[in-house]
């Protein structure tokens, strides 16, 4: 990678990376309660071609991706990622386990795409039609999108004006990262990648998502006997916002285990 990535830290003590979902950015993360900055240092990073972050041409795959993020993050810290942002930050955790104290994974998964196997996760169809849509209406697709993250919460219509009030406070994304984005989400599978993972980690789920099944959870304690995994009542794809004292509540009951 040719481009170092923008980020933006506050706070203080332990080290915490943020890293937002598909075509989104870091304001998303100055929704969360200021409880989650009590004693930690937060680093929210935009993936590339998001935001203020530039798009690097030679960028191939999430390694890539998941390299430009560790090339800015603190040396040591406790990585949170979002849907997308979950899968950069698994890959980073299997790329250099010795930078991640441990791993909180909101509505991600190891594969994003059905398979015979993995019943729990979006129709190939799904992202598919979203590839074809972002050709023709970048804007539009962008939009549908967000929609999709907060349908079925009950909280979706203020969640939904949340998310287009932080996504319009940065630059727009680049639409070949928007591409590529999709493609990631559609074709890698990390599961193969679990049994190695180093680091203690927390999943939370939207009870309501229709993006990520909150069935997954099941899959992942099976794949991951020692992690935690918990599935919020009622929330969506975006649970940060629509329901932060739970969420904040999860976090700050695993990163108290992990301090300890």
């Amino acid at each position: 990678m040719t481009h170092r990535l923008y980020h933006e830290s506050r706070g203080r003590g332990l080290d915490l990376v943020l890293l937002h979902g598909w075509g989104m950015n870091a304001a998303v993360w100055r929704g969360l309660p200021a409880d989650l900055a009590l004693g930690h240092r937060l680093t929210a990073l935009e993936l590339p071609g998001h935001g203020a972050s530039p798009w690097d041409p030679a960028t191939r795959g999430l390694d890539d991706w998941a390299q430009a993020c560790l090339a800015v993050a603190p040396a040591r810290a406790c990585w949170i990622g979002w849907s997308l942002g979950g899968l950069v930050a698994l890959a980073a955790a299997g790329l250099a386990p010795e930078r991640l104290s441990g791993l909180i994974l909101l509505t991600a998964t190891p594969r994003f795409a059905q398979a015979a196997d993995w019943p729990a996760a979006m129709a190939p169809g799904t992202l598919d039609r979203f590839h074809d849509d972002l050709l023709a209406d970048p804007a539009g697709t962008l939009q549908r999108f967000l929609a999709l993250q907060v349908k079925g919460s009950e909280a979706a219509r203020e969640t939904l004006r949340q998310l287009r009030l932080e996504l319009a406070k940065r630059p727009a994304p680049e639409p070949r990262a928007l591409a590529q984005g999709l493609d990631l989400l559609r074709e890698v599978d990390l599961r193969p990648r679990l049994p190695d993972l180093a680091c203690p980690s927390l999943w939370l789920y939207g009870e309501r998502d229709t993006l990520v099944p909150a069935a997954v959870a099941s899959d992942i304690a099976g794949l991951l006997p020692e992690a935690r995994v918990q599935v919020i009542p009622r929330a969506a794809h975006a649970p940060f916002l629509s329901h932060p004292a739970a969420t904040t509540a999860a976090l700050l009951s695993f990163l108290w285990e992990l301090e300890t």
